[in-house]
């Protein structure tokens, strides 16, 4: 059975993305889903100021809350799966998640932005294909102005 790492951040984007890896499923491709979300790591101030495992244990709490309209999701399609919240900078963590958790394939979202935003946008997609060992499926969310004119395009014919 494969095993499919989806990055999840609570945006539109990474819900594609978990729709976008239930779907497989759903199509009878033989898979376990490891549901993952990436929290970045205090500040020095913080640590310095709060109690380390205070600050841990609220950003794991604040990552299963991000984490629960994916599960949700994935819990309503019946998909076998796990969560695991890392912290750290979100591409490395996940490629390290992802060769740790055994998975053959990362799916993740990203804006779908054209133009000049295309190339500030969309980066932790980009850095997370260029740093894993596996195949990774990057599911654009639609592009409201995309969206507009294929719709304008729908009305003239």
């Amino acid at each position: 059975m494969l095993r499919i790492m989806i990055a999840v951040d609570g945006s539109e984007p990474s819900l594609d993305a978990v729709r976008h890896g239930v779907k497989l499923v759903r199509q009878g491709l033989h898979a376990s889903l490891v549901l993952a979300h990436v929290q970045q790591e205090a500040t020095f101030f913080e640590l310095a100021t709060q109690d380390p495992d205070l600050i841990a244990g609220a950003s794991v709490a604040a990552g299963r809350h991000l984490m629960e309209p994916a599960v949700a999701l994935v819990e309503a399609a019946g998909a076998s799966y796990e969560t695991e919240v890392g912290l750290g900078e979100p591409a490395p963590t996940l490629a390290d998640m992802a060769e740790r958790n055994g998975c053959d394939m990362i799916i993740i979202g990203a804006w779908g932005q054209g133009g000049v935003r295309r190339a500030l946008i969309g980066s932790v997609s980009r850095e997370v294909a260029r740093l894993s060992n596996v195949p990774v499926t990057i599911v654009k969310h639609p592009d409201p102005e995309d969206v507009a004119d294929a719709q304008d395009v729908v009305d003239e014919e």
